[in-house]
């Protein structure tokens, strides 16, 4: 098989959260136990970072590897879904896996894995954790899939765990509270490894408490740190930092979303440090000795890693931004950020996915606005003529489109020079986008 067979082998033989929903998740680790076993636990060989959450969890994991690589670590990073190309999802040093490697993977492996019926995730992972120890990386951090307890990520155990924040998100696997759902994100806490948890509520906070206590786990609330004393959005749409150890920094994530995930990240940084992960850099005394590196490492995060989708420009003249928010968390940030954009006009392209909370979301999305309600090419995206009609009984102007590249395509041929368009409300709206539209 070529790159392209292997992945559409992948893609349509194994069962996949992101286009098969609940036929693609499995709980429990006995898969991801064998597959580690049988490739001689390859995670064992490098040191890892693990991060979970229900938002942010991505950002998180693509600045921590930016800054580990500034810092001179060779740094594996493991993160889903992918967006254009499955070698997304498995990078060291921001370059992609290669075709080779995933073609080779496949065909020595398949008469080991397929007697396992791997779900597409157990089986990434298991390549990714391979890959980086064949490639010697120093560093990987990993983005928990889902949830984090029964996630199959959950087999090593890190040098630190973060976990940014709990809303409610795929409660039908991980719980219809918050204190469930943060019960499940606790689950990558290791005994005696240090957490950092970035955001918390009253019903949240406990939960880490306990389950931080019973593995005996030094654990840091990162929003009572304030390791973040500003922010300042700056014209060119990076965002101003005002830190407590690291002066002022430049963070080139534009999001509003972004000032809460680099806080978490900066006691996550405080944290690695503290265990002796440092850069190897001189500097005056008493001047914190990363401040250059995380300086550059936050204004180039996504040359440095590939991250794409969170508040990204694409063009300008007209204004056109992507980002991959798709729950009524990351959409309580994307509403402030779309009411603050100056522009003539605003377009915005949208589809949600079934599992999301569709309707709280049209509640939060900005009435000035044409909407173009589209689908992406995913058998669990809602119908755009569902979304049509939830439009028009929010009082939203909408119209209709079978693809998200008719839909943008209408919006960018009806859009002057001085308005803006918004492309969002799903993953893989914006993957859609990027893959067709760019």
């Amino acid at each position: 098989m070529n790159y392209a067979e292997t992945t559409l082998y992948l893609f349509s033989q194994l069962p996949q959260f992101e286009k098969d929903g609940a036929k693609g998740y499995k709980e429990g680790l006995q898969n991801s136990l064998a597959l580690d076993a049988h490739f001689g636990h390859p995670h064992r060989s490098f040191r890892t970072i693990h991060v979970a959450g229900t938002n942010g969890k991505g950002s998180c994991s693509h600045s921590l590897a930016a800054i580990l690589q500034t810092c001179g670590y060779r740094v594996g990073l493991y993160t889903s879904p992918h967006l254009v190309d499955f070698r997304e999802r498995i990078r060291i040093n921001g370059h992609p896996i290669s075709e080779d490697y995933v073609v080779g993977f496949v065909e020595h492996e398949r008469h080991f894995f397929e007697s396992l019926h791997p779900t597409f995730f157990e089986l990434a992972t298991a390549m990714a954790f391979k890959y980086f120890s064949d490639m010697k990386v120093d560093i990987a951090v990993i983005e928990v899939g889902l949830g984090g307890r029964l996630d199959c990520t959950n087999i090593i155990t890190p040098m630190l765990s973060v976990i940014t924040n709990i809303s409610f998100d795929h409660t039908q696997f991980l719980g219809d509270t918050l204190a469930k759902i943060a019960a499940e994100k606790a689950g990558i806490i290791k005994r005696g490894i240090p957490v950092v948890i970035g955001e918390t509520t009253a019903e949240t906070r406990p939960v880490f408490e306990e389950k931080a206590k019973s593995n005996n786990a030094p654990l840091v609330f990162a929003e009572d740190e304030k390791e973040v004393l500003g922010a300042e959005p700056q014209p060119d749409g990076t965002i101003l930092y005002h830190t407590l150890h690291y002066g002022e920094l430049k963070g080139e994530l534009g999001g509003l979303y972004q000032t809460k995930n680099t806080n978490t990240v900066l006691c996550a940084i405080r944290q690695l440090e503290q265990l002796g992960i440092l850069c190897r850099c001189t500097v005056p005394e008493n001047q914190h000795q990363c401040q250059e590196e995380i300086n550059d490492a936050l204004l180039h995060v996504c040359q440095l890693t590939g991250l794409q989708g969170r508040w990204q420009t694409i063009r300008r003249n007209p204004l056109v931004i992507c980002d991959t928010g798709h729950n009524l968390a990351g959409w309580e940030y994307l509403s402030r950020q779309l009411k603050e954009v100056k522009c003539r006009h605003m377009h915005i392209v949208f589809g949600m996915v079934d599992d999301k909370d569709v309707d709280n979301v049209m509640k939060l999305l900005p009435t000035n606005a044409s909407y173009y309600f589209t689908k992406a090419d995913n058998h669990r995206a809602i119908s755009e003529h569902v979304l049509l009609e939830k439009g028009l009984q929010n009082g939203l102007s909408s119209s209709a489109f079978d693809t998200v590249e008719e839909a943008y395509r209408t919006a960018f041929d009806t859009a002057s020079t001085d308005d803006f368009i918004f492309v969002g409300g799903s993953s893989y709206v914006v993957a859609d986008f990027l893959k067709k539209c760019i």
